[in-house]
């Protein structure tokens, strides 16, 4: 009796054992999996750089910044004269709001090899930061007579500056002379329609995000920004149609959505 008693004990508690387990395989996100089966890749391949990098594409898509970071350290400390790697690392810590780290790592990059590229980024970081080192960055790129697109680069970031610090005027002065040399560069459009709306000169904002919209059909930012400047002036059905047309194009765009439920809801 005493053995048939203990073999239905051990069913009982293997097989909860077994379903426990089950439930937290279960729990385990898509995510979460990916990422235990790419360090058990790199456990297996440690010195792939290939891999590694492959890596950190993934993390960075994911936002697990840090993560991301670390597996960059780990490829500079076997390479620390890499410029790219430096100027990955950058964008990392930019994007993971530590302004400080970004700004060291862009330097450390431009100590390697100083590539229009890093400069622009770096540039671009300073004058979202009010800092006029950006200003000193472009007068640098344009000075090495690059392509027109590079001077329309360089114009757009010194907008960047001045619109942070208050010259509106400025500002839209440089994002025009962007917008001329290269009209495709739809975030000049943005940045311009930006000033007028947070003057609230809703029409001159609404002509801008117009033009967004007829250089670039598909950018879903202008339309609800073309939505939002209807909304402030009172026209409440052209700026449902536009932030449904902002939706359409980006299903992920949340604020569009809040400003249409709430506009569905008081009609």
């Amino acid at each position: 009796m005493k053995k048939v008693y203990f073999l239905l004990i051990l069913l009982y508690i293997f097989p909860s054992c077994k379903q426990d387990e089950t439930k937290a395989v279960s729990k385990m996100t898509g995510e979460q999996q990916l990422i235990v089966d790419w360090k058990e890749k790199i456990n297996a391949h440690k010195d792939s750089a290939i891999l590694r990098q492959q890596f950190v594409g993934i993390l960075d898509s994911l936002t697990m910044y840090p993560l991301a970071i670390e597996q960059v350290d780990s490829l500079i400390l076997k390479d620390t004269l890499n410029n790219e790697l430096w100027l990955t690392k950058a964008q990392l810590h930019e994007n993971n709001k530590d302004t400080a780290e970004a700004i060291r790592s862009y330097e450390k990059a431009l100590q390697i090899y100083p590539s229009v590229e890093t400069q622009l980024y770096l540039a671009n970081l300073f004058a979202e930061n009010r800092n006029p080192k950006a200003l000193a960055l472009c007068r640098n790129v344009n000075n090495m007579g690059m392509e027109r697109g590079t001077e329309a680069n360089c114009n757009f970031i010194a907008g960047i500056y001045f619109a942070r610090t208050g010259n509106n005027t400025k500002a839209i002065d440089l994002f025009d002379k962007a917008i001329n040399e290269n009209y495709t560069l739809m975030e000049a459009y943005m940045e311009k329609g930006f000033i007028y709306f947070e003057s609230k000169n809703y029409l001159q904002s609404l002509k801008t995000f117009a033009i967004a919209i007829k250089i670039n059909n598909q950018y879903a930012d202008a339309y609800y920004w073309n939505a939002k400047c209807n909304e402030a002036m009172g026209n409440k059905e052209e700026a449902i149609l536009n932030y449904k047309r902002a939706l359409g194009l980006d299903k992920q765009m949340i604020e569009a959505k809040e400003a249409l439920e709430k506009m569905e809801n008081e009609k």
